[in-house]
């Protein structure tokens, strides 16, 4: 037994998708998360850039005695995750592996489209995973930039957002795909009005659900499990403007948010 906390990471406030889905699977699991909204977006920085940003805040979260790290954000999983995992001495999860597997089993015709970040999307992270998976299923592909920056500012479902979702999507619908990956997890805010433009036949992958999953799987294996009555805690921190994110964090969690902590990422 183990009743260190899981750290957990993303560029803003989007990674709380994971922290949603991890609190419903790992119910004895206390979490520590970190937002970087002060750096927010990661999708259109450089690989550089990002994985810099990706060893800072591994650091900052082993400062906080956690037992491993999941790092909730498409662009640095697709961009960072083997250079943390090399480099940092606990288990690291990344989200793209288990988004691939989630989009293979659900796609009957074969085509899967992917939308993410302009990083996540250059990085052929998905395409790589899902094709190593089953090499037959042909991907069409899309960076959706705006879609970061409308569920920070809290417009998931306004007229402007489906109007962006429509202009983004439209290759996408075109090519028939059955099944689209959300390859950010900022995404998931706007399923509803991604589902409208795209229709209900077409199935959404929600990789967070898939992450917390493998997390149980793999802390399960290494006898990391906090003990059964064990209480968990939840601490969130950010780099910027803690009232922004308790907005939108509750909105994620559809639960209160209490004592967020501004942190000096850069000291790490």
């Amino acid at each position: 037994m183990d009743s260190r906390p899981i750290g957990v990471f993303d560029s803003g406030v989007g990674g709380m998708t994971v922290v949603k889905e991890l609190m419903d699977v790992l119910k004895n699991e206390s979490l520590v998360y970190f937002g970087d909204t002060a750096r927010v977006p990661y999708g259109t920085k450089s690989k550089q850039t990002v994985t810099k940003y990706a060893f800072q805040n591994t650091r900052f979260l082993l400062s906080q005695g956690v037992k491993a790290v999941v790092i909730a954000c498409n662009t640095a999983s697709a961009t960072s995750l083997e250079d943390v995992k090399a480099h940092f001495d606990v288990p690291v999860f990344g989200v793209i592996e288990p988004g691939a597997l989630a989009a293979v089993s659900a796609s009957k015709n074969k085509k899967v489209g992917i939308i993410g970040t302009e990083r996540t999307i250059l990085s052929g992270a998905y395409e790589k995973a899902i094709k190593a998976l089953d090499p037959f299923i042909e991907i069409k592909s899309t960076p959706c930039p705006l879609f970061v920056p409308l569920v920070e500012e809290g417009w998931a479902d306004t007229e402007v957002a489906y109007m962006v979702a429509k202009e983004y999507l439209k290759p996408l619908k075109d090519s028939g795909v059955d099944t689209l990956v959300l390859g950010c997890t900022h995404y998931p805010l706007l399923m509803s009005t991604i589902s409208k433009v795209m229709g209900q036949d077409v199935v959404l992958v929600n990789p967070a659900r898939e992450t917390a999953l493998m997390v149980r799987e793999k802390l399960e294996e290494l006898g990391l499990f906090s003990a059964n009555d064990e209480k968990p805690y939840y601490k969130f921190f950010v780099s910027d403007n803690p009232e922004k994110f308790q907005e939108i964090g509750e909105k994620f969690l559809k639960k209160p948010i209490y004592g967020i902590e501004l942190i000096d990422i850069e000291r790490y």
